[in-house]
């Protein structure tokens, strides 16, 4: 399956916080979102043949808490299993402090 290197949508500010609110409504108890540093994205993305990258929605059951994995992906749409990422910096407790998707 190959896949198309402009996959995905962008949308609007107040899509965004309509899918946020609705993930907060469902799993209140969850983390809101995590960040990934650009050195470690650029790991996932300079693998050679990479051509986007998948994010698996892991948990951590010593935390309790989602933990998303990411992978790169080739034009094939396989994964590339040299880089992986883990270990996210999640909110709460990191969290930003003036984000129209997270604050009301």
């Amino acid at each position: 399956m190959a896949i198309n290197p402009n996959c995905g949508e962008v949308i609007s500010i107040d899509d965004a916080k309509k899918l946020v609110d609705a993930f907060k409504a469902k799993f209140p108890n969850e983390i809101q979102c995590s960040l990934v540093g650009i050195e470690k994205v650029n790991l996932i993305l300079n693998q050679q043949g990479c051509e986007g990258i998948r994010i698996y929605y892991g948990y951590n059951q010593e935390e309790q808490k989602i933990s998303p994995v990411l992978v790169g992906v080739d034009g094939n749409g396989e994964d590339i299993m040299a880089v992986l990422v883990d270990k996210l910096r999640p909110c709460p407790d990191e969290c930003p402090t003036d984000s129209r998707l997270i604050n009301k």
